[in-house]
């Protein structure tokens, strides 16, 4: 759950403890940053209060005798088709506090997961499969504007190139780091994201919190994000990185605005966040000079004039009904690139109510807006990259044959460094170093170890991907973009196939 219920009955977790195996040696007091374990003078013992568990697993991890098990609180609510009993704890806590329910991370709510009810299709005899360790299988791609049609001219060293390329992001891999704020996760983290987004040749994005000069020398492998708030944005920080995104909404939370609370913002946060330290970082709903896509239109071109026309500048829009036209609207005023985030995109805090009932699955809205660019003739104009709830590369192979040039990964570069998907980043406590700036905690995180794990996760992707690709019987990743007849939809209505243009399986 969100919180912990000041009414002690209603907690979700239950602490049990081996005493047999307890050796009080306290660690789990020392680990836990919620204080759910605590040492007892009277009792001469560590004891818990399983009131105060988050579910993060982190003291039965660290446990050296294996004594500590956290589950499920078993006591149940009365069963009740109507009153889940998630929001019964939800009125108790608001009857408690009378405050917004805060949230981190995705939309935990069972709406249909699309990546679930797609096959790829494979090859077999007249279109042979390929295998990826003994052929070739090109992964690069290339993000930004494509020219409608090429022009070569006659030079004395054979033809060249006539027509004029706008500026192009290569990723060896189809994969991003998505945008994290600094002060949302520490430095440590966004020290990894860079060095891993080096190594493995690909980006990382900033986030709305700006970036910190030490990090310029990753700028080859960096995007820079400009948000409502435009915290950290200046011209030496549109100029560090190799793309600039704006980001109009978010997935997790379309229709508002952010929040790091002050409790996150330190010296080192302030400085580069350019807000004093200890005051919360408020970034409004809407860019206060952006009303229209003419406006929009002006900041694309601004940001593109203050880069010398030398970096694509993205766009990022959350995914919502009419998310085909404003990403229409969003190509013609000159992004290079679109970012569609869906609803189960991980975020740091927002209200739990828009967290899981505001939004799409990006599955729907990604197909519908590759469809609308190419029906209007402008796909060209504009690389699309999928951001939201990609899990593994099966989902990010699905994603690009959905329509997407490539893909951002958030959540689960977080869960390779550790998290546990515990929701409660906004409480800046993270048992496991992430989204916290407190000294003690933060520095569970090493940069070194954490950038390993960052890079070889997308090492093991990038090898899933060519033997899917392979399997597929295709050579390059660019064969596979917006193919959907390598797809096939099982369990689905005809609506979901016609909005996704998919086919359903044994069609």
């Amino acid at each position: 759950m969100l919180f912990n219920p000041i009414n002690k009955s209603y907690y979700d977790y239950a602490i049990e403890r081996d005493k047999e195996a307890c050796i009080n040696c306290e660690v789990c007091v020392r680990q836990c940053s919620y204080g759910s374990h605590f040492w007892d003078d009277v009792r001469k013992s560590v004891r818990h209060d399983s009131s105060k568990c988050v579910g993060c697993h982190r003291c039965e991890a660290f446990c050296p005798t294996a004594c500590l098990t956290i589950r499920h609180k078993p006591t149940e609510f009365r069963e009740n088709a109507v009153w889940n009993p998630k929001f019964l704890k939800y009125i108790y806590k608001q009857a408690d506090t009378g405050g917004v329910l805060l949230g981190g991370m995705g939309c935990p709510t069972n709406i249909p997961v699309y990546w679930d009810k797609l096959l790829l299709d494979a090859s077999q005899v007249t279109n042979p499969s390929i295998d990826p360790l003994r052929e070739p299988m090109e992964l690069k791609t290339f993000l930004g504007t494509k020219p409608s049609r090429l022009e070569f001219e006659e030079a004395s060293e054979g033809p060249r190139l006539k027509t004029k390329i706008g500026p192009q992001l290569e990723l060896e891999v189809p994969i991003m780091f998505a945008a994290m704020s600094f002060g949302a996760i520490n430095f440590n983290l966004h020290v990894a994201m860079a060095r891993a987004a080096t190594a493995s040749g690909t980006m990382y994005n900033t986030g709305e919190g700006g970036l910190h000069r030490s990090l310029y020398k990753y700028g080859k492998n960096t995007i820079v994000q400009v948000a409502s708030g435009r915290f950290g944005v200046h011209s030496d920080y549109l100029n560090a990185g190799a793309a600039v995104e704006i980001k109009i909404g978010q997935g997790a939370k379309p229709g508002i605005g952010g929040h790091l609370p002050g409790e996150k913002i330190d010296a080192r946060v302030s400085e580069t966040r350019m807000v004093p330290i200890g005051s919360d970082a408020i970034s409004p709903a809407p860019h206060h000079d952006i009303y229209s896509i003419e406006d929009l239109h002006q900041l694309i071109y601004a940001i593109k004039e203050a880069t010398a026309y030398t970096k694509p500048v993205s766009v990022k829009i959350a995914a919502v009904h009419n998310a085909p036209a404003i990403a229409s609207g969003v190509v013609r005023a000159g992004a290079d690139i679109v970012v569609v985030d869906g609803m189960r995109g991980g975020t740091g805090a927002a209200p739990a109510m828009i967290r899981d009932n505001v939004g799409l699955p990006m599955e729907l809205a990604l197909a519908a807006v590759d469809q609308r660019l190419r029906d209007e003739g402008i796909r060209n104009r504009a690389s699309i990259v999928a951001s939201g709830g990609i899990r593994c590369s099966a989902d990010a192979v699905k994603a690009i044959a959905l329509g997407a040039d490539a893909v951002y990964i958030g959540t689960a570069t977080l869960i390779s460094v550790g998290c546990t998907v515990c929701g409660r980043c906004y409480t800046g406590k993270c048992p496991w170093g992430i989204a916290t700036n407190e000294t003690n905690l933060a520095k569970r995180q090493n940069p070194d170890v954490a950038a390993e794990k960052m890079a070889n996760l997308i090492k093991a992707w990038g090898h899933e991907i060519q033997e899917m690709l392979g399997g597929m019987g295709l050579n390059s990743i660019e064969s596979l973009r917006g193919n959907r007849d390598k797809l096939r939809g099982v369990g689905l209505n005809d609506t979901e196939l016609d909005i996704l243009g998919v086919k359903h399986a044994g069609r």
